[in-house]
Formats: C-alpha cells, sequence, structure tokens
C-alpha cells in the first residue's frame, strides 16, 4: 500500500520527519537544497552552451557525432536560438532565457555533465539515486539520513510534481535506509491543501482529544515496542503517529499559496512549475532539507519531436518562476545557504532524431555531455565551467560525472561523501558508491 500511496502523506508512517538535525561532517556552506528537475531531458545548446558550429555543418554528419545513440540519428540540427554575454562576468545565456539571465552573475554552469545511459528510466534513477539500481537510497533520503530535519513538524524530504515523472516514486525511496528518511510526494496540480495533502486533518476529534489520544497510544506503542528487538520499521510507524499530529497545523499553512500577496503570485505565474517553485520557496524557509521541483507529468521536456517549438514553449514556462525564486532567496538572504540544482535526466543530441520520420524537428537523449547549473550555497556564480565538443555532444574538458555533481552537493551540505554510508546486505552504501570527486573548482 505505501508504494501505491508514492511515500505522500497519506502514508505518513514512511515520511521523512522524525528525527531532529544531526551534526554535519564539517561546516556546511549549504544548509538546505532545491532541486528544479527538467524531466525529459532539455537540450544544452538551446540554452547555455552555443555552438555556433552547428550552423556551419547544418544538416552534415561528422566524425565527432557517429556516436551511439538511443534512437537512429542523421545530420547536424543547428539551434535557432541566440545568445548574449550577461552580467559582469559575461556568461552567455540564450534569448529563451531572458528573466534567468539577469542572475547570469549567480549561475554556476556546468556544460560537461556526463551520465552513464541514455535511457530515461536508469538516468533519472542514476540522477536521483546515484545508480541505475532502483535498490539504493535517492539524495534527499541520503541527506536526510545525514543531516536530519530542520523543523519536526514538516517532512524533511518534499517531492513537488503536478503528476508523476517516470518511474515515480522509486525516484524519492529510501530503500535500506530507516524508513523516515523517505521523500514526501505532494501532486501539486491543485492549490488546496486539502487536496495537495489527502486525510490531513481529523474531521472528528479536536485538538486536545486528538492530543490525549496521541499520548496514550505512545505509551502503549512504547510497550509495545519494548518487547521486541530494535524493528526501525515499527519504530518509524510509531514516530510517525506524533509526526501527523503535529502536521496537521504545520503543513496546512505551509502548503497554501493563498497567503502570499498578489505581487508575488504574479512574480512566479500561476502556472503548475512557478506554483511548484513558491511552494519550494515557502518550504525550505520553514526547514525543510530537500525540496525537489519536477518540472511536470511524465517527461515533458523529451522532444523526440517539434523540438525548437516545444524548447521555446518550456522555456518561457521556466525562466520567469526561476528567477523569481532566486530573487526571493537572495532578497531574503537564504541563497546564502540555498543550494539550487536545475538540469534534467540528461541533455539532448545535435543531430536529429529520425524516430518519429524525417522533417520532423526532433532530438533524441544524449548522455555524453550536457549541461546543468547550480546557484548559491556556496558556489561560484558567473563562471561557466568544461566544456564539450565544437557541435555539443561530448563533454571533453573538465568533465564532471553524475557522482561528481553529487559528491559537491554533498560537501556543500557539510558531508564527505565517503563517510556517509550506510552498511546493508555486508557491505556500506553510498550515494556515490565507490566513484565521485568533490568539484572544488566550482567552490567560492
Amino acid at each position: 500500500m505505501i508504494n501505491r500511496l508514492g511515500g505522500g502523506l497519506g502514508a505518513v508512517a514512511l515520511a521523512g520527519t522524525v528525527r531532529g538535525s544531526a551534526p554535519p561532517h564539517f561546516r556546511p556552506r549549504a544548509r538546505r537544497v532545491i532541486q528544479l528537475f527538467m524531466n525529459g531531458g532539455p537540450y544544452q545548446a538551446d540554452l547555455f552552451d552555443p555552438k555556433p558550429l552547428l550552423a556551419k555543418y547544418a544538416g552534415q554528419r561528422p566524425e565527432a557525432v557517429k556516436l551511439r545513440t538511443e534512437r537512429q540519428t542523421s545530420g547536424l540540427m543547428p539551434s535557432p536560438f541566440r545568445f548574449r554575454r550577461h552580467g559582469e562576468s559575461g556568461l552567455e545565456i540564450s534569448e529563451l532565457l531572458p528573466h534567468l539571465s539577469q542572475h547570469a552573475d549567480r549561475l554556476c554552469v556546468i556544460r560537461s555533465i556526463h551520465t552513464d545511459n541514455p535511457n530515461h528510466g536508469p538516468a533519472l534513477l542514476q540522477m536521483n539515486n546515484g545508480t541505475i539500481s532502483p535498490t539504493v537510497p535517492s539524495m534527499g533520503s541520503w541527506l536526510s539520513y545525514g543531516l536530519g530535519t530542520e523543523n519536526e513538524n514538516l517532512p524533511g524530504y518534499v517531492v513537488l510534481c503536478p503528476g508523476r515523472p517516470v518511474r515515480f516514486s522509486v525516484l524519492w525511496t529510501s530503500a535500506f535506509l530507516p524508513a523516515e528518511h523517505q521523500g514526501t510526494y505532494i501532486n501539486h496540480k491543485s492549490l488546496d491543501p486539502k487536496q495537495m495533502i489527502p486525510y490531513l486533518r481529523n474531521a472528528n476529534l479536536d485538538r486536545p482529544t486528538q492530543a490525549r489520544q496521541l499520548e496514550l497510544m505512545r505509551k502503549v506503542n512504547r510497550r509495545h515496542l519494548a518487547r521486541r528487538q530494535a524493528d526501525p520499521l515499527l519504530a518509524a510507524r510509531l514516530k510517525s503517529m506524533e509526526t501527523a499530529f503535529r502536521m496537521q497545523f504545520a503543513a496546512t499553512e505551509a502548503f497554501d499559496l493563498s497567503r502570499e500577496s498578489q505581487t508575488v503570485r504574479q512574480a512566479y505565474g500561476t502556472r503548475e512549475f512557478g506554483n511548484g517553485c513558491l511552494l519550494a520557496r515557502r518550504l525550505v524557509e520553514r526547514g525543510v532539507r530537500f525540496v525537489q521541483v519536477y518540472y511536470g507529468n511524465g517527461q515533458p521536456w523529451d522532444t523526440h519531436q517539434g523540438h525548437n517549438a516545444r524548447s521555446a514553449s518550456l522555456c518561457r514556462d521556466i525562466d520567469q518562476p526561476i528567477a523569481a525564486l532566486l530573487d526571493d532567496l537572495a532578497r531574503s538572504g537564504l541563497l546564502e545557504d540555498t543550494l539550487v540544482v536545475w538540469g534534467g535526466e540528461f541533455g539532448r543530441t545535435p543531430t536529429t532524431d529520425l524516430s518519429e520520420g524525417k522533417g520532423t524537428d526532433g532530438r533524441d537523449h544524449n548522455h555524453y555531455g550536457f549541461t546543468m547549473w547550480l546557484a548559491g550555497g556556496g558556489m561560484k556564480g558567473g563562471v561557466a565551467h568544461g566544456a564539450t565538443d565544437d557541435f555539443g555532444f561530448q563533454a571533453v574538458t573538465d568533465k564532471v560525472h553524475v557522482h561528481d555533481l553529487h559528491a559537491t552537493i554533498l560537501h556543500q551540505m557539510g558531508l564527505d561523501h565517503e563517510r556517509l554510508t550506510y552498511r546493508y546486505a555486508g557491505r556500506d552504501f553510498r550515494l556515490t558508491d565507490v566513484h565521485g570527486q568533490v568539484v572544488r573548482e566550482l567552490l567560492a
């Protein structure tokens, strides 16, 4: 039943709110993470990695692009979108992102990310869980396990999506970690907190009566637990009753966007992704450790056909909300210790996808080299790290694997990725497995 619920608040027994804050390995630069996940995979050369040679060699297929892809591709297809330099740093950003480009000096752009698999399922798992295996904990669960929560009235790890991303709840699983570290899934398609968080309020008992009931259950359950050897699943279920009681009041307020001013709502826009960004800001303000905002249901950035028009539409949808989020975090001072991470599970090919027929203006998946960016949380701003080849297909300079990205994120949160381990099935597991290096060139 828990898996069917996706780890939502209806299954609060497994939500990550039952452990207090734990000390980091060393002084952190960030205390919380907002991950903006463009599920489906955005095309790097449309946005942050200009490749002028694509126009010169349009329609051709040089040796450098004869790489194996998931689907058959043909010649090079240039991006029609222009780039300009922005900010004091002169960071190159596409015309598709006019609002976000105003934050150029805050962005740490990594142009040389690469991963191991070009298929959505395995790539999503690797970006979220550190491996293509569905049986290991997600990054948010590792952070919750390593650092605990700053607010025991709310989940320490929240996943926002107006629908269901591919692979769904395995992307925020706690796997073999204690169950309280699983992500709490919220479908924010409806903005009514009662629909976002079903069954949160007890319609039959008032607060004092519930408190007395909870105290009785606490005594009975602790007696029950004392008669048994350590059972983390049972302990998580028992603690969740206390969590659910507290969340009735804290969560209703935290997820209620009607409490925001009209000016703020207009800054973020009223579409689903903008609402997700605003909810993320409200949650980190209240001590939630890790918030993921998936762009939408399924894999909307998966542009196997009609790429140019869809890319422009998708960028219009994300540009203003992300800029508003960075504005708000900077204005409140939270950006200093909030790490914002943007990207998808992979990028897209510079060559034309033939799977939907000729002339369909599509791009296939590209795991060889793509772009992500980070902002705040002790990262350098106004920099572009690494490079892909002349056509933007493979990472060639200062390559950053997903394991390196994870190691760097954990480092900024005060955690040594080699020391954050959990013994299970006879071996020590960690988010980065046996790989990963902190990319110190990215750190401020």
